[in-house]
């Protein structure tokens, strides 16, 4: 079966990231925000803005090659959050939980939110927007570019 793919718009990822800031409002005050690079650093940026946080910190977990997942290595630890007791950690996305493991371990008193959840993932979050299929392929806007697609009756497998 081929994989499914929803295509997330700058509109959207705006609209998504401010309704995440809406519901974390409540959970703080925030020391600060460690984004998970790279995939969280935008939405870190709004949430950052919306709940007024200028201490941003951010950590480098490598687990994707393009579409090809490996071994997570950390790239660059999030020294300035410690052990995580009053920080927001912000990614735009959990899917298998592998990043969500590895950053749990390195900060595990952080509050841990993403915009968009998958279901082997979601346990490892305190707070998400919207839960989307394992099987489903989110396209973000920083990997993708405006261009024809066919109707999907047209490339259904029947």
């Amino acid at each position: 079966m081929a994989p499914r793919y929803y295509t997330v718009t700058w509109d959207q990822l705006h609209r998504d990231s401010k309704a995440l800031a809406w519901r974390l409002l409540e959970k703080g005050p925030w020391r600060g925000i460690v984004a998970i690079t790279r995939g969280g650093l935008i939405p870190a940026a709004i949430i950052a803005r919306e709940l007024d946080c200028r201490l941003i910190e951010s950590v480098s977990i490598v687990t994707y090659d393009e579409e090809k997942r490996g071994d997570p290595l950390v790239a660059k630890p999030p020294v300035a959050a410690g052990d995580g007791e009053g920080w927001l950690i912000v990614d735009d996305l959990v899917d298998t939980g592998t990043t969500a493991r590895v950053i749990r371990a390195l900060v595990p008193k952080a509050h841990f939110a993403t915009v968009y959840a998958k279901p082997a993932g979601k346990p490892l979050v305190d707070t998400f927007i919207t839960e989307v299929s394992q099987d489903t392929w989110i396209m973000f806007p920083w990997d993708t570019e405006p261009q024809f697609i066919a109707p999907i009756a047209k490339t259904a497998a029947k």
